[in-house]
């Protein structure tokens, strides 16, 4: 999946000359949590809401409170922030999310901002990508960690004449030998597939139920 797949095109932008109130009019006023800083259409920072919280001062103090929000944002934006661009994977996207700690990233074309990607963009595309938004059942398979163990597996599926609406595949962490599967399936009774992947020597670990001899 590319990025322009999943990014927000609709922007909300502010520019470095800007004060630390028109942030907060803008979070507030759009309920968002970051922005990028575009200075003559170029990115050149970002803005936060934990940037707002360490510029303003605390709603208890008693000191005057009207020179914080005179700063300009050039003064509590990260300046040169990490881009992306629309034709980067998003899984590469999601691991610079992971190794730089951030929550967001403007995506950039040509120099010119023609996107935004968030935290909350990415954990919405994997909950699409694993289907648990739709109704259905999650079922872990213990396998092999051989070529052709995932077409065995869904052969079973197939014999069922059930709807697979994901997969994804995880390490056994206690058997490198082996791998994990995880089915999400379109169907609420999943005990007539669960019995047959037994049948047929799979290792179910969920959901977890009593084998029945016959």
């Amino acid at each position: 999946m590319l990025v322009e797949e999943i990014m927000k095109t609709d922007v909300h932008t502010l520019t470095s000359n800007q004060t630390v109130q028109d942030v907060m009019d803008l979070f507030k006023d759009k309920r968002i949590r970051h922005a990028p800083i575009v200075d003559d259409g170029k990115v050149v920072g970002i803005v936060t809401d934990r940037d707002l919280k360490d510029a303003v001062p605390s709603r208890f103090t008693v000191s005057p409170k009207g020179e914080p929000y005179k700063k300009k944002v050039t003064e509590i934006m990260t300046p040169n922030p990490v881009t992306a661009h629309p034709l980067d994977f998003a899984e590469e996207v999601a691991m610079i999310f992971y190794e730089q700690k951030i929550g967001c990233i403007p995506v950039v074309s040509n120099q010119k901002l023609v996107g935004f990607l968030t935290e909350t963009d990415l954990l919405y595309t994997f909950i699409e990508l694993t289907g648990a938004h739709q109704p259905g059942s999650q079922i872990e398979v213990r396998v092999e960690n051989r070529s052709g163990i995932l077409y065995e597996v869904s052969k079973v599926f197939h014999q069922q004449n059930v709807n697979v609406l994901s997969v994804l595949v995880y390490p056994d962490r206690e058997n490198n030998a082996n791998k994990i599967l995880v089915f999400r399936v379109q169907t609420m009774n999943p005990l007539a597939i669960i019995n047959n992947l037994r049948k047929n020597g799979f290792d179910v670990l969920w959901p977890s139920m009593p084998q029945v001899n016959e």
